[in-house]
């Protein structure tokens, strides 16, 4: 059993920059190095987006709307993985969700929500 639990959300103004955490627990302490993680997102009114992946060899991946401001990092001794967001728009204002595949398995957190003012 995988519990993920995010941090970080609020509220900012256009332009400015968050950092999402999110730390797993449960189960995973042996293996979280081993999988991958990472961050999507659910705009309002919109379904669940991909913004970005991270594998256990640190290969990135990241959804076109974000390459550029958005930065995914991990760190293995904390069972932490982040998500610096910089140049933030209104439309990524969204309720981000840390994601975390294990044996073919989807574990997801709870959500933070991410209000970007104009």
């Amino acid at each position: 059993q995988v519990q993920l639990v995010e941090s970080g959300g609020g509220l900012v103004q256009a332009g400015g920059s968050l950092r999402l955490s999110c730390a797993a627990s449960g189960t995973i302490f042996s293996i979280f190095s081993l999988r991958t993680v990472g961050w999507y997102r659910q705009p309002p009114g919109k379904q669940r987006e991909l913004v970005a992946t991270i594998t256990s060899a640190y290969s990135t991946d990241y959804a076109d709307s974000v390459k550029g401001r958005f930065i995914i990092s991990r760190d293995n001794a904390k069972n932490t993985v982040y998500l610096q967001m910089n140049r933030l728009k209104p439309e990524d204002t969204a309720v981000y969700y840390c994601w975390l595949l294990s044996g073919g398995i989807n574990s997801w957190g709870k959500g933070t929500l991410v209000t970007v003012s104009s």
